[in-house]
């Protein structure tokens, strides 16, 4: 796995923190916590494999910015070789289930 991909990817993971509370009032207290412990990649990993959706994804939808999920992140393809082709459906799938549409892509 490449380090540096994998330290951009920390960062981004942190940005969504950061923006979920600027830009949506929303502060993640549970997710800083999993990023500070487990970093970026684990992180998005546990919430994408969970069964079910947590409460911060929640809170998002709620206040229709699922654009700054983890689930929304990883589908960006400069992430893609990160994580798994079933984690990249499974978040797929649950963003669309929650009404959100991805961007057509370049």
């Amino acid at each position: 796995m490449n380090n540096d991909l994998k330290r951009e990817f920390d960062a981004a993971m942190m940005k969504i923190y950061v923006r979920a509370l600027r830009e949506a009032d929303y502060p993640a207290h549970r997710y800083h916590q999993m990023l500070c412990e487990h970093g970026g990649l684990e992180t998005a990993k546990r919430l994408v494999n969970a069964p079910n959706v947590s409460e911060g994804y929640t809170a998002l939808w709620e206040r229709k910015r699922l654009d700054l999920t983890v689930e929304a992140l990883i589908q960006d393809k400069k992430w893609r070789e990160l994580f798994s082709e079933e984690e990249l459906k499974k978040a797929k799938k649950r963003l669309g289930d929650y009404g959100y549409t991805l961007q057509p892509e370049d």
